[in-house]
């Protein structure tokens, strides 16, 4: 094998290793304590070459208003269920509201990446926001909902949840 060959195998190899480590994340990793937000969440391989037929975003309690942005080629379906605590919002008091977004359709194939984005309201209160996704393809599923413990951080988790930090107000005020 000549050389030319065997550093294009090496780097291939090594694309492709470092693409079944992606995870799925955030486009903007940071916001405004209760602002309007659009989470976008970057895809970024299938199942182990499987390509994406659907992807699964859970809404947390703390978050609010979720609005999925259409995409060409997939179906979006709402899941809209009781609140813990409800909410007022432009003079109503929100009793339900959407806890999860699907997209299904596609697909997606795994030589590729594409970005889903929901807009949201975000929590008043500053700290981290989890968002558990579920990746549906052709062959396999995989779930980032790893979360860490208060204190722990994510580091060597092979499956975490898409993270955004909320920032105080006054945080974003002081910021140019």
């Amino acid at each position: 094998m000549n050389k030319r060959v065997f550093i294009s195998l090496f780097v291939v190899g090594n694309m492709l290793a470092t693409g079944a480590h992606a995870h799925v994340t955030l486009e903007q990793p940071s916001a405004n304590a209760g602002a309007y937000h659009k989470l976008t969440f970057k895809i970024g391989h299938g199942c182990e070459g499987s390509a994406t037929t659907a992807v699964k975003v859970s809404i947390p309690d703390n978050v609010s208003g979720a609005k999925p942005m259409p995409k060409a080629g997939w179906a979006i379906d709402t899941s809209i269920q009781p609140l813990k605590v409800p909410y007022n919002s432009h003079g109503k008091t929100i009793t339900q509201d959407v806890r999860e977004v699907s997209w299904t359709g596609g697909p997606l194939p795994d030589a590729y990446y594409d970005e889903f984005a929901i807009q949201v309201k975000l929590p008043e209160k500053a700290g981290k926001v989890y968002f558990k996704v579920t990746q549906l393809c052709e062959k396999g599923r995989l779930d980032w909902v790893e979360i860490p413990a208060d204190g722990q951080t994510a580091k060597g988790f092979k499956a975490p949840a898409p993270v955004l930090e909320v920032k105080e107000k006054a945080e974003a005020a002081h910021q140019h």
